[in-house]
C-alpha cells in the first residue's frame, strides 16, 4: 500500500525506481516513469502494462512474491522499498521473510510509521537520543550493541524465545551481527541516517563472522 509522501521521500534518497508488477499503476497515476517494471505481470493494470511496455521485464516463476523477484534483479548498493507494508498482514510477513533470504541485497522497507531493515554485520548509526530502535529476530542471532539503553551482548535472540523490542538509543549507536537474521526497526524520521549508515559501508555482498557454538 503506497502512502502519502513515499514516493517523494524514498527518491530523495534513490532515485531510481523499479515497479514491482501492481505497483507500475501507482507510478502512472502519480506520472513518474519506472527505469522497469519486474514481476509475473499478474497484477499490473491494462493501462500501466500498456504506458510501460518497453520496460517489462516478467519472470513466470509462481514461487516467489513480486518482491522477491524484484529484489533479486535489481543490483544497488542499497533499495528502498515503499508500498509493500499496511496491507494484508501474510504479506507483509512475506516481505521480511524476503529481506532475511536475500541479505546480500541491503533493502530498507519505508512503512507508515516504521523503517525495517536486516542488521549488517555491523552497523553505526547515528540517532537522537531517546529515539526507539527495536530488534527483531528471524532466527537465532547474536547482536553486540554500543549506544542502546539495554544493551544485547551475550544475548541469544531467536523468534520463539528472546527478542528485543522497545529498546531505546542513548548514544551513538553500533550493531554487530553474527548472522543475516535480525530486523532492526526504526521510526521513519530516522531515513536519513540509516540511508548515511549503509551507502558508504556497502563494497560488496555483506559477510558475517562464523558462528562459535
Amino acid at each position: 500500500m503506497l502512502h502519502p509522501g513515499d514516493l517523494d521521500l524514498a527518491t530523495t534518497h534513490a532515485p531510481l525506481i523499479v515497479a514491482a508488477d501492481g505497483g507500475a499503476q501507482a507510478l502512472l497515476e502519480a506520472g513518474r516513469v519506472p527505469e522497469a517494471v519486474i514481476g509475473d505481470m499478474d497484477s499490473i493494470t491494462p493501462a500501466a502494462r500498456a504506458a510501460f511496455a518497453g520496460l517489462l521485464y516478467p519472470i513466470a516463476e509462481q514461487e516467489t512474491t513480486d518482491f522477491d523477484k524484484a529484489l533479486r534483479h535489481v543490483a544497488a548498493p542499497l533499495v528502498l522499498a515503499i508500498g509493500v507494508t499496511g496491507g494484508r498482514f501474510d504479506h507483509e510477513l512475506a516481505v521480511m521473510h524476503v529481506l532475511v533470504r536475500l541479505p546480500e541485497r541491503p533493502c530498507v522497507v519505508i512503512g507508515p510509521e516504521s523503517l525495517v531493515f536486516v542488521c549488517p554485520p555491523a552497523l553505526s548509526l547515528d540517532l537522537p537520543v531517546g529515539s526507539v530502535l527495536s530488534l527483531f529476530p528471524m532466527g537465532r542471532v547474536r547482536v553486540v550493541s554500543q549506544g542502546l539503553r539495554w544493551p544485547t551482548a551475550g544475548l541469544d535472540f531467536a523468534p520463539d524465545r528472546r527478542i528485543g523490542t522497545s529498546n531505546e538509543v542513548a548514544g551513538p549507536v553500533v550493531l554487530s551481527a553474527d548472522a543475516p537474521a535480525m530486523l532492526v526497526i526504526l521510526p521513519r524520521e530516522a531515513l536519513a541516517a540509516v540511508v548515511r549508515a549503509f551507502v558508504p559501508s556497502v563494497r560488496g555482498p555483506a559477510r558475517w563472522p562464523a558462528r562459535a557454538g
